[in-house]
């Protein structure tokens, strides 16, 4: 039988048939020693072909085959560095859930989460979330971030679940797709898909009042079926973002304004670090590209594990800035 896994919770996954009947499946033994480096070898939103089986009158069911992914949202395990924890699969569209203060999503965090997506080809839509609470200075920022992202070309949104602004604009999008929140802890995400969808009732909480973060109240990833015709795929929140197995010269690549101008370079494999004639650093140079972009850019190139880790709420500020 054909199904699409809508929850992991470990070793058991939830899967919706092609009968719209829900089995509690776990994986073939062999299945585990295909070399997926990963620390969960299927994730929510992937095709699988699985077969049923009773034992002591209760039906569950064997997955043996993972169809090929359209795409998937990856990033590396913060406990295991040397492996990756595949977020969600099969993702038409990914919303990155911003949040300027109350917590804080750095431009780092954003940067690193856009250029997964352009590697593993995924729209992505940045919602700026919780406008109704901003400062005059906030807001500044907030319009700012938004200028430099639509500039790139990226598709930007600004919304409350509180007052409703911005709600049709997203469900609109996400009608006859599936799609994906993510982003930090705290930015909102549930609160945010319980206002699309009030029948869902997910589970929310505060922000932490002593480090101005969010808790976990989503444990495992999760999809759910929606009544205007669209899939949500809800993850947990993610406090760092590592980038995944790119090559130095690949990496500029997925910065789309980099590689509009990578043709106008001297050298064809331009880094846009210290090499003479490099059409980036001059444009830079002549402010025609953000520099925010560009101090992400390097740190990525530079391997910068412990940026990702880094507890940026710890001293209640940016260390972006």
């Amino acid at each position: 039988m054909n199904g699409i896994v809508y929850k992991s919770t470990g070793s058991w996954y939830s899967v919706k048939g092609e009968d719209g009947v829900f089995y509690d499946c776990r994986i073939k033994g062999k299945f585990r020693l295909k070399g997926i480096k990963s620390t969960n070898p299927l994730a929510v939103g992937d095709h699988v072909r699985f077969e049923l089986e009773t034992t002591n009158d209760v039906t569950t069911g064997v997955i043996n085959e993972i169809v090929p992914r359209k795409n998937y949202i990856v990033r590396k395990s913060v406990n295991l560095s040397k492996q990756v924890h595949i977020l969600a699969s099969n993702i038409d569209t990914l919303f990155l859930i911003v949040t300027i203060n109350n917590p804080v999503t750095t431009t780092s965090f954003i940067d690193r989460f856009l250029v997964t997506a352009e590697a593993y080809g995924i729209t992505t839509v940045l919602v700026f979330n919780k406008i109704d609470t901003y400062s005059e200075d906030a807001l500044d920022e907030q319009l700012y971030m938004q200028y430099i992202y639509n500039q790139i070309g990226y598709e930007c949104l600004r919304v409350s679940a509180v007052t409703g602004k911005g709600l049709d604009a997203i469900k609109e999008r996400m009608t006859g797709k599936v799609s994906t929140f993510t982003g930090h802890s705290g930015v909102g995400k549930s609160t945010l898909i319980n206002a699309i969808e009030p029948g869902l009732h997910l589970k929310t909480a505060q922000i932490s009042e002593q480090h101005q973060q969010g808790q976990h109240t989503t444990t495992f990833a999760e999809m759910y079926d929606l009544s205007f015709d669209a899939q949500i795929i809800d993850t947990p929140g993610v406090r760092g973002f590592g980038v995944v197995d790119m090559a130095p010269t690949e990496v500029g690549d997925y910065f789309p304004e980099f590689f509009a101008l990578k043709d106008q370079c001297k050298f064809n494999n331009c880094l846009h670090r210290e090499e003479p004639h490099c059409a980036v650093k001059d444009a830079l140079d002549r402010d025609e590209l953000a520099w925010s972009r560009y101090k992400s850019y390097i740190q990525i190139l530079d391997g910068d594990e412990e940026h990702y880790r880094t507890d940026i709420y710890k001293d209640g500020k940016n260390q972006d800035e």
